[in-house]
């Protein structure tokens, strides 16, 4: 079996280290290399199995996350949350560890984020999300097996909407809603499993978790 560590070095080759699109962006990232030169500090690739038939899409890399260890939720509060129900819903083997060389690996399942780079107060601008748009189609017509998309938040979903053809004021971003599309693909929505979400109560971890029990029941059998 191919290690997850080396998909996510072969994932990395196809996306540019210094990606100039968004220059706000670049600015941050040359920041951060000066703060913290041993940190990832470049666009995050995708994580998980090409073969995954459970794409998440999540927001962007957090500054002490992904961008720090180079594999996206990982090494923030949401990462913890997302790795657990992954791994209590058998779409995780391994031990989290908040590193990118904790040996943990991805059955049937991929993730990535709508904005590749991280971004000031967590927060990308509509220009530089339309701008990372080309990754997310990529990512998509690259997953021969993908039966569901799930968004995590309004923005990953929007741009998942964009990816797949369709205006982003078509389907409206609703936690726990499906749409279902001709080709069968199916895009579900999940607030994101962010600190803020989580202690403000607006996404509970058991929310959460109905949310890929409900992915697994609308696919099984098939």
């Amino acid at each position: 079996m191919v290690s997850q560590m080396q998909t996510l070095e072969t994932a990395g080759l196809a996306m540019e280290r210094e990606c100039c699109r968004c220059p706000r962006l670049v600015a941050f990232r040359h920041e951060n290399r000066t703060r913290f030169p041993k940190w990832h500090n470049a666009p995050v690739p995708s994580f998980g199995c090409q073969d995954a038939w459970l794409l998440i899409v999540g927001l962007a890399p957090g500054l002490y996350g992904a961008n720090r260890t180079g594999r996206p939720f990982t090494g923030d509060f949401a990462g913890t949350i997302l790795y657990a129900t992954l791994t209590n819903l058998g779409f995780a083997y391994g031990i989290y560890k908040e590193s990118s060389s904790d040996g943990l690996f991805l059955k049937g399942c991929r993730i990535t984020n709508a904005v590749r780079c991280v971004p000031p107060a967590n927060k990308p601008l509509t220009e530089e999300t339309r701008l990372c748009i080309s990754f997310l189609e990529e990512e998509i017509a690259g997953l021969q097996q993908l039966k569901v998309i799930l968004a995590l938040g309004k923005i990953a979903h929007e741009s998942v909407s964009i990816a797949l053809g369709l205006k982003k004021s078509s389907l409206p971003f609703i936690h726990g809603t499906w749409h279902k599309f001709d080709n069968g693909l199916l895009l579900a929505d999940s607030y994101h499993c962010s600190r803020y979400n989580v202690q403000t109560g607006r996404l509970t971890e058991v929310m959460f978790r109905n949310v890929f029990r409900h992915v697994l029941a609308v696919t099984a059998g098939g």
